[in-house]
């Protein structure tokens, strides 16, 4: 890379990183110019969007600074050098031994964290992290090399690590002081980890019932970028967050959020298929924002509280047969026998009647397959969101073979009103707190001194 493209590079980015942060036209534009200035000097095309990253996360508020700019030079330059190797130029990097440990996920299966040591250093010189995809679990949805802000770029093995890593990785500056958070579950997640005040926007915040979310909207100190699946870019770019925490559906495209250049944080805690599974990307966060020890300390009392729970009703004999939800439209979801809904019932000494189900998501029935299975099931559960309470003649008059269920004769259905109770906010980090009241339902004699919070009997 000669010196006259490097300071041809240097002008265009400050062309249009001008007053208001790296718009979007500008973040395309310079990964354009990196592209068209790398081509011939070893500079891998895949690198780009790293580069891209650094130029976002520098040019906030104020525009892009000279020093910020001869600092994305100087990544850009040595990593180049790195792989500048056809025409004999001079480039070398000090070669480093490194060794590798393996964090212990216990319950999630959807990531994986290894720590990475340069000639011995403790702690780690660097953190990766892989998202397994879910939905096709031979691939990995996101891959993330996570340095500590306080390690210097020009150390002799970031260069190496820069142009040696996987051209999908991404590098994550840590720890993150600025997010926007897509949901309300990981805004709890964050509360708890106590960096809630690192949040700068939400998406679709008319769902998020968190306290600390509802204030900083009324102060102006949060702000909504609308839908998940379509943020306002203009509103995401102008907030200049150091990432944004999503909660990916299927493979849905996310190239307009990617063109800004800003790491997205990709959680899909939900696919889970064990309770405890999903409360653990509690630790998967605290990686991003630095608090793995608090995060730790949480799991492990969680993860105690719940085991405890279970063991009380681990010998039961009597299963009650459990049906759960109820009709959206003329399709019945019920959730599959792998999911963590039902591993959760099965730990609650029930006998969940889709458990020889090999799904982990939700499973479209009609209402006939599944009045065939649970007309005689012990408890029927319904969680719903509406401004009037449901009730047994309500339920009747929304559709009439709703009363035929044995659990509808037996006035045996508990509901749970997620407009009015934290439901969403709470369980999937607390599963213990739910498991607890699945058990208070299904053997009340089993724990003393509780008073459920979810669920109570419809009238």
């Amino acid at each position: 890379m000669r010196l006259g493209q490097v300071a041809d590079m240097r002008y265009e980015v400050s062309r249009y990183a001008r007053n208001d942060g790296l718009r979007v036209g500008a973040s395309c534009r310079y990964e354009h110019e990196v592209s068209r200035y790398a081509r011939n000097d070893g500079l891998r095309v895949g690198a780009n969007c790293r580069y891209e990253h650094e130029v976002s996360r520098y040019a906030r508020n104020d525009g892009l600074h000279v020093g910020s700019v001869w600092m994305v030079l100087v990544v850009i330059l040595l990593s180049a050098g790195c792989l500048d190797n056809r025409r004999g130029v001079a480039h070398k990097v000090t070669a480093t031994s490194s060794d590798t440990t393996n964090e212990h996920v216990q319950y999630a299966t959807g990531f994986t964290v290894t720590r990475h040591h340069i000639d011995g250093t403790r702690p780690a010189a660097y953190t990766e992290v892989k998202v397994r995809d879910p939905w096709d679990t031979t691939k990995l949805l996101h891959h993330y090399i996570l340095v500590d802000k306080t390690q210097p770029l020009l150390d002799d093995w970031l260069p190496h690590l820069l142009a040696n890593m996987p051209p999908t990785a991404i590098l994550v500056r840590t720890p993150l002081q600025r997010m926007v958070v897509c949901t309300s579950v990981h805004c709890g997640m964050l509360e708890m980890l106590g960096v809630e005040a690192r949040i700068v926007g939400v998406c679709e915040s008319k769902y998020i019932r968190t306290d600390f979310v509802q204030r900083g909207l009324a102060s102006g100190t949060i702000t909504d970028i609308g839908e998940a699946t379509a943020p306002d870019i203009e509103k995401l770019v102008e907030l200049g967050p150091d990432a944004m925490v999503t909660s990916p559906v299927g493979n849905a495209p996310t190239g307009r959020v990617e063109k800004t250049g800003i790491p997205q944080i990709k959680c899909v805690d939900y696919m889970e298929q064990h309770p405890l599974g999903r409360a653990e990307w509690l630790r998967f966060l605290a990686l991003f924002v630095g608090k793995e020890v608090v995060a730790d300390s949480i799991f492990n009392d969680i993860a105690n509280s719940y085991n405890e729970v279970k063991s009380l009703v681990a010998d039961v004999k009597q299963l009650p047969t459990v049906l759960t939800e109820m009709r959206i439209g003329s399709t019945w979801y019920v959730p599959g026998g792998q999911s963590y809904v039902a591993n959760l019932l099965r730990d609650a000494g029930a006998n969940y009647l889709w458990a020889d189900n090999s799904h982990a998501g939700s499973v479209p029935l009609s209402f006939e397959s599944v009045f065939e299975r649970s007309c005689e099931a012990d408890f029927w559960l319904i969680k719903y969101n509406r401004p009037q309470e449901l009730t047994y003649e309500s339920l009747k008059q929304e559709y009439l073979p709703y009363s035929q269920f044995e659990a509808f004769k037996k006035r045996n259905i508990f509901v749970c009103n997620t407009g009015k109770v934290n439901f969403y906010e709470e369980t999937p980090l607390r599963p213990d707190w739910l498991l607890r009241e699945c058990v208070l339902l299904f053997h009340p004699y089993a724990l003393k001194g509780y008073q459920r919070q979810y669920y109570k009997e419809m009238q």
